[in-house]
């Protein structure tokens, strides 16, 4: 069976699929043959059907069930060519959530309660440009381009875009790779040279989060919709900040309109127009 594993991740690395995705859709189809005791090419439908029930009794999150169907429709569909095995898949909604925005105020207090300087740093400039967090763990020195103010990034399926790099956040680079000198290329490294890990950076953050008193319950995340929400408030046009933030659809753009405080407080009241 460790072939088939091998041919699909293969198959995952040709569809340009993230390391996460990668290893998550692996562990899914692999649960599925554990399960049974049986090789996926030997099952059929029968099988998946009685796999799916077995999910939908565990608790789980309607994005982890999502993950799993996914796994099971990626290996029938590209890697064994088997799609009508996965044929009545039925996808769950999964409730959309506003995203956390945090105010300076408590972006201060969290980057202060990060002890690491190279961490400190990578949040930073996760504030700053709105970088997905696997994006600014993997972002190089030659990746800022100093000269038109930019910076370059690899986001989602390999999608290549550019950023803006603010006067203060570059002069707070060139500080940061003076004192930390990260191994190259990589702009931020750990204590063997190599890119941050962004499980761990998640795990500083959410330490942080608690070290500085933090009420809400947030993940490095925050930093991009709060980086999108402060934009949007500043009076960027919604197609800017999509371009900026890599957004293929405009529809994941326009949520930020949802938790803009200083929009809402601007719109106007009916109850305004009326007689007290």
């Amino acid at each position: 069976m460790d072939l088939l594993w091998q041919w699909m991740e293969q198959d995952l690395a040709l569809a340009r699929r993230a390391p996460f995705t990668t290893r998550v859709y692996l562990s899914s189809a692999r649960a599925f043959a554990a399960f049974h005791g049986r090789h996926p090419e030997d099952m059929g439908q029968a099988e998946v059907r009685a796999w799916v029930d077995h999910l939908r009794g565990m608790t789980m999150s309607p994005q982890r069930f999502r993950q799993h169907l996914s796994g099971l429709a990626f290996l029938y569909r590209k890697t064994l060519g088997r799609p009508e095995v996965v044929s009545f898949f039925a996808w769950p909604k999964i409730p959309r959530k506003l995203p956390v925005v945090l105010d300076l105020k408590e972006v201060t207090a969290l980057l202060e309660a990060v002890p690491h300087q190279t961490y400190r740093m990578l949040f930073r400039t996760m504030v700053a440009t709105g970088l997905r967090i696997r994006e600014a763990c993997r972002l190089r020195i030659c990746d800022l381009d100093p000269a038109r103010g930019v910076i370059r990034t690899v986001g989602k399926g390999g999608a290549e875009r550019q950023v803006a790099l603010p006067p203060k956040l570059l002069k707070a680079l060139r500080r940061h790779c003076r004192e930390a000198r990260p191994v190259a290329p990589w702009l931020f490294t750990g204590r063997l040279g190599r890119p941050l890990d962004p499980d761990h950076a998640r795990r500083v953050f959410r330490a942080a989060c608690q070290a500085s008193g933090l009420a809400r319950r947030a993940t490095p995340h925050a930093l991009r919709h709060t980086y999108a929400t402060f934009l949007l408030e500043a009076g960027a046009d919604l197609r800017v900040i999509q371009a900026l933030l890599g957004h293929t659809s405009i529809r994941s753009t326009e949520h930020y309109l949802q938790v803009s405080t200083r929009l809402m407080a601007q719109a106007p009241n009916p109850l305004d127009q009326m007689p007290e």
